[in-house]
């Protein structure tokens, strides 16, 4: 029996070693050593990356000589800054590799050196050269653009042969370096991200025949790929896609379209986590508004809304509701103006149907709405304006307390009303009001004619439409 125990007990080792490794590894965690004389005494974070936010995920002080040690958990991973006060932030690659550096500070970032991490010396190399290919490449097109079309180049053809072949092997090279990196590392996967989102605002102006593969790009990456997250890039690739489409030179309707394709790929990628589907059609769908996008938010919120094999929590799901229940063409709610607080307080109509103006502004905000205490007041400034070019206004407020309702609109020219019941007020409910000030502009049927989002926006449509249109 006995020649068996030792066979036994090596195959429970072998297979113990690797767990108490992983364990201990999760347990003690991982560092970034550093030596910066200059900034002793000083405090410095690891500021990890999770989805559109940043977290700290170690802390320590630079001792007297210059040394520190940032312990952080093995579940802190991909990319990270370390942040110092008064220096510009330094982008480190957390993996299953220690981290050593020293330098005199972050100011300079290619006066750090690397002193140990692989993945972190590739990293800094790659940051300092790809630039310079950047910068070199576009010169390349540009030069190859001017002997394509100028009649007094046209005719050197060695010339315009060695232009491409140059153009050529400056892409190479940068192909061949990341080809290069461990088929595995998270470097070889988020480099090809970085550089693309990096060169987003380029490839619009310069280089523009790129345009078709780097929307393609976008529209294949997966969204729900924790890498993604942990990255600090999430943001940025949300952006720069749709920032390109806008600004691709392609007529109004190929850029729905394309906008379509490119939500089409976002929530494709996230049905099968909803958490992060949540999250980021939430972003996404703010960007859109803010952006004034409003043809490829309503196709965003319709397309969430109607997708069956996944939960959007309640916020999200009222916030994207305004968009089939309000959106252009539909027709409004009457209002019934409550009569427990109303301004003006002579002659006002009973409800919002009894208006005879051609144009209704119909506005939510509250005292308490920092936004709110802008844009009032400034369409308090344009009303006569309005008004002149037959546009009423009507201010819904979500206060709930009658004096600070009353020393909030007690002087502006328009209709003002409030129920007090803030956000559980019915006429709230049936206008689908999730966030202040929330503005519609209805015609004479209510029919909804547009959603301003913002006092500026408002403004411009009467100088254009009513005051232009009728010279």
């Amino acid at each position: 029996m006995r020649k068996f125990i030792l066979p036994i007990m090596k195959f429970k080792l072998n297979a113990i070693i690797p767990l108490f490794l992983m364990l201990s590894f999760q347990i003690f965690g991982q560092s970034i050593k550093g030596n910066m004389p200059s900034l002793a005494g000083q405090t410095i974070q690891l500021e990890a990356f999770k989805g559109f936010k940043s977290y700290s995920a170690a802390t320590t002080k630079i001792d007297t000589n210059g040394a520190f040690e940032l312990v952080f958990s093995g579940s802190d991973y991909g990319m990270a800054y370390l942040v110092i006060k008064g220096q510009k932030p330094f982008l480190v690659l957390l993996s299953n590799e220690s981290i050593a550096l020293a330098g005199e500070n972050f100011n300079n970032p290619q006066a750090v050196q690397i002193l140990s991490g692989k993945q972190n010396q590739l990293f800094a190399q790659y940051a300092a050269e790809h630039p310079k290919r950047e910068q070199a490449l576009s010169a390349w097109i540009y030069l190859e653009q001017i002997y394509k079309s100028d009649a007094v180049f046209m005719n050197k053809g060695q010339q315009f042969n060695q232009i491409q072949q140059e153009i050529a092997r400056i892409q190479q090279e940068d192909e061949l370096f990341l080809k290069a990196l461990p088929v595995q590392s998270y470097l070889r996967w988020f480099l090809p991200i970085r550089k693309t989102v990096s060169n987003v605002s380029t490839i619009a102006q310069q280089r523009v025949q790129e345009i078709p593969s780097t929307l393609s790009f976008f529209r294949n990456l997966d969204y729900s790929d924790t890498r993604l997250y942990k990255s600090g890039l999430l943001k940025d690739a949300i952006e720069g896609n749709f920032w390109l489409i806008e600004n691709s030179g392609q007529v109004l309707d190929s850029v729905n379209a394309e906008m379509k394709r490119a939500i089409d790929a976002i929530v494709g990628s996230l049905l099968k986590d909803e958490t992060k589907l949540n999250e980021i059609t939430d972003y996404l769908f703010d960007l859109l508004e803010r952006q004034s996008l409003f043809q490829a938010s309503e196709y965003l919120a319709l397309k969430v809304l109607n997708e069956k094999s996944c939960t959007i929590n309640n916020d999200l799901a009222k916030q994207l509701e305004t968009y089939r229940a309000m959106k252009k063409g539909n027709s409004a709610p009457d209002i019934v103006f409550p009569a427990t607080a109303y301004f003006p307080a002579n002659n006002h109509p009973k409800k919002l149907s009894q208006l005879t103006n051609k144009y209704t502004v119909v506005v939510f905000g509250a005292s308490w709405c920092p936004k709110c205490k802008e844009e009032l007041p400034a369409i308090a400034k344009l009303y006569n304006n309005w008004k002149a070019n037959g546009v009423e206004v009507v201010f819904v407020s979500l206060d709930d307390k009658k004096i600070e309702f009353e020393n909030f609109a007690k002087d502006f020219p328009f209709i003002s009303v409030c129920d007090f019941k803030k956000w559980d007020s019915p006429i709230a409910n049936d206008y689908y009001v999730f966030g202040t000030p929330t503005i519609y502009l209805l015609d004479q049927r209510r029919e909804i004619l547009l959603r301003p989002i913002s006092v500026q926006q408002m403004d411009a449509w009467v100088d254009w439409f009513l005051v232009k249109g009728n010279k």
